[in-house]
């Protein structure tokens, strides 16, 4: 495969097929981290919550066996490699929460939603992929590195199992298969989800997904001819780069990342169509249209600072068992409330004057 297509295409590939399970997962599936925060605060409602948790669980055994078996070496990832900074874990989390309740959408929610046909989701996606471009290596690069800067560590991968490993001598990846069998039999403990297996399904691609970008990306890496990084997916960076490729492609190459991205819209135009939801849609009111591009502006800052998005930390981090992964959460969980809270009781300062 690698003689045929080369490691960039290979890797765009990997990623292209992940993308589309979880466009899928999105529309069909109804798998959406803002969805399940507000269903669990203004509805009671756990389920969706409970799609993460398996999500997650099922990410976390399969990335350990995956280690157990050597077929993923996590330690030069973005999420073990950097030393943790909690800091940057809750103020980035806040960030990015806050926006994603303000603009309605969080980058892979927008992408689910623009493949169903909601232009307005398209300038959440641009406003976002900007932002986050602006804070990772444009004009604002150098205060973010000044605030939170960057250190990596390569001889204390940052993460819960590699911990439990250095105090116990039992492998990681033990640890890694109980507190992943955990998440998922909690998440199935409740009656009321085991009697929707439809959602069990769909959290528990959305974890595949994420493990196929692991051990895909990990394979091309050690046995391809160029210096590919193991990667999955997330949300915010990506979409800065999948701009970037659209205006530069002739003088650049495919990545995982536009796979990724591009996974998610035909997976989203599949999902909608099949169950006959796709429909053109465009904001009518100034005032919405300023509040998703403010959403957007301050999530793609916050996914920076926090090294990923509801996603990318959300998932994708907590397959490792990063540090990061549960402050990050739990930030991008309160800064969703807040967000939630004020949309409900009105935005006065968004409000035309």
């Amino acid at each position: 495969m690698l003689e045929l297509l080369g490691d960039a295409n290979t890797v765009a590939l990997i990623g292209l097929v992940g993308g589309i399970v979880l466009g899928l997962a999105a529309r069909i599936g109804r798998f959406c981290t803002l969805g399940a925060i507000e269903d669990y605060l203004y509805a009671n409602d756990d389920q969706r919550l409970r799609m993460w948790a398996v999500a997650i669980g099922v990410a976390i055994v399969g990335s350990h066996t995956a280690i157990a078996l050597g077929w993923l070496d996590p330690v030069g990832t973005t999420y073990l490699a950097q030393t943790w900074n909690p800091i940057g874990s809750i103020v980035g989390g806040l960030m990015f929460g806050y926006g994603m309740a303000i603009s309605g959408n969080c980058g892979y929610g927008a992408l689910a939603r623009l493949g169903g046909g909601d232009l307005r989701s398209f300038v959440i996606v641009v406003v976002m992929a900007l932002s986050a471009y602006a804070v990772m290596s444009g004009p604002l690069a150098y205060a973010r590195v000044w605030l939170f800067p960057i250190e990596m560590d390569l001889s204390a991968p940052q993460s819960v199992s590699f911990l439990a490993e250095r105090l116990t001598s039992v492998p990681a990846w033990i640890h890694g298969l109980i507190v992943g069998a955990a998440l998922v039999v909690f998440a199935v403990a409740n009656a009321r989800f085991r009697s929707t297996p439809s959602q069990i399904l769909w959290g528990a691609a959305v974890g595949v997904a994420i493990v196929s970008g692991w051990l895909g990306t990990n394979w091309v890496a050690e046995h391809g001819f160029d210096a590919e990084t193991v990667q999955t997916h997330t949300f915010a960076a990506p979409l800065g780069d999948t701009l970037l490729y659209l205006m530069t492609a002739s003088g650049t190459s495919l990545s995982f990342a536009v796979g990724s991205v591009a996974g998610v819209l035909i997976g989203a135009l599949l999902g909608s169509w099949s169950k006959g939801h796709f429909r053109w849609e465009a904001c009518e009111d100034p005032r919405e249209l300023k509040r998703q591009m403010l959403g957007a502006a301050i999530m793609g800052p916050g996914a920076i600072i926090a090294v990923g998005c509801s996603v990318g930390q959300g998932i994708s981090a907590f397959s490792l068992l990063a540090y990061s992964a549960p402050i990050t959460f739990a930030a991008i969980f309160a800064g969703a409330a807040l967000g939630l809270k004020q949309l409900v009781s009105g935005l006065s300062f968004l409000a035309e004057r």
